[in-house]
This record gives C-alpha cells, structure tokens and sequence, in this order.
C-alpha cells in the first residue's frame, strides 16, 4: 500500500504494526483459551464450496431476493455499496438462539451480537411506499434505498421465518410446542432488522392432543397466535 509521508498516515501505519505485534504475541494464548472452552476450528477443504452448502444456500437466497428487491431500479456505486451495507445488516439482525437461559428473557442471540457484541440497529424507515420507487425524483434517492431495502426485508424475513418452521410431510408424529419455549412471531408490517419474539406462556391442545394455539408473552404484551404464525428457534 503505497501513500505519502503525512503523520496521520505514519501513525496510523506505526498503530497497525503494534497491533500485530500484540496479535502475533497472543496468537498461543488464544489457542489455549479456545482450547479450555472446547472451541475447535474445523475448515472445509480448498476449492470446495459445496461442502459448506448450509451458508452457501443463505447466499445464494440474499443474492436471489437482492436482485428481485432492486429490479430494474439504476444504482450509483455509493448507492450500491449502501444497499449492501443494508442487506448485510437485515441478515445478520436475524434470532438464532435464546440469549439467555431466563425464562423471563424474551431476547435473542444474532450474528450482531458476535460480529459487534449487541444486537444491531437501524434508522427508522424514510420510504415505505413500495410501488412508487421508480418515480422518485433524484433529490429522494435517499428514500429510494429505504424502499428497496423495505422490500428486501419484507421477502427475507418471511422466507426466514418459514425455513424456520419444518413442513415436511406429517407421517411422523412431532413434538409439541412446549411452555417456555422461545419463537420469532410471523408478523407483517415490522420494520427492518425488528424481529417479534417471545416465551410460550400457555398452549391450547386440540382433541388429539396436539398444540394448536399458543399465548406468548413478549415485549408488547401477551398475545395468541395459531402455531403457523410461530416459529420456534433451532437452538434452544
């Protein structure tokens, strides 16, 4: 990286080099940390994506819906590079394990809160008028991008919550919903990177046994919703 001789530029080269110095010198306490923790490194092999199918299928769906959300819509390199940014950020605001073993904790853990350690946050919405995005003028791109982003989030999010939810065929009986049990909630119009979860408080079996309806206690309060509308977290 070739640059001039200016002192913020020295300093900052000087800071980079003690940082790795520190890095490199802690490389062996790190290995022994992760070792006492039981975390282990396991890489697939070189020129082999399809053995990481599980990540390489979330992209290859953030890539389809990405393209579907912006269209035919023309984007500067600045606006592009925002989009993104704002996709990266609607994925990794997505629950995937409770946060807490409290019961009485209605939060979920997301890749947020290992990439920064908090959940993510974003503006409120300055564009939710999905049908108008090619007819707005240039002084509003602004708002252009919040729509796109709306619409992004609106398709990712429910196909989320789906693949959340097992919809194979019912020739095996399969557990219930059980009391306590953390769910993200189906539930439209929620703005970007805001995600309805809850703890299951009651449920409502039918004659067969089998739980139907459940009422769960969230941040807005304790509300009923039909099982299809919930989904439970893979990791609990």
């Amino acid at each position: 990286m070739y640059c001039d001789n200016a002192t913020n530029f020295v300093g900052a080269s000087r800071e980079l080099r003690e940082l790795q110095e520190r890095f490199l010198a802690s490389h062996k306490a790190v290995e022994e940390y992760a070792a006492s923790c039981s975390v282990q490194f396991s890489f697939i092999p070189p020129r082999a994506p399809h053995f990481g199918g599980l990540w390489e299928a979330a992209v290859k769906q953030a890539k389809f819906l990405l393209l579907r959300a912006v269209g035919k819509v023309l984007l500067t390199q600045e606006e592009m590079v925002t989009m993104l940014a704002e996709v990266e950020a609607v994925l990794n605001s997505r629950p995937i394990a409770p946060l807490s073993p409290d019961p009485n904790d209605e939060e979920a853990l997301t890749p947020g809160h290992l990439l920064v350690g908090a959940g993510l946050r974003s503006l409120p919405p300055g564009f939710d008028e999905e049908d108008s995005v090619n007819r707005l003028t240039f002084c509003k791109r602004w708002q252009m991008l919040c729509a796109l982003k709306q619409r992004f989030w609106r398709a990712w999010s429910k196909d989320y919550i789906l693949g959340l939810q097992d919809k194979g065929k019912w020739k095996q009986p399969q557990p219930n919903l059980e009391i306590g049990r953390l769910v993200v909630m189906h539930e439209d119009n929620l703005p970007p990177q805001e995600w309805l979860t809850g703890r299951v408080v009651s449920v409502a079996e039918g004659r067969d046994g089998k739980v139907r309806v459940a009422e769960i206690r969230t941040k807005r309060g304790i509300c009923k919703r039909p099982i299809a509308k919930l989904a439970p977290l893979p990791i609990d």
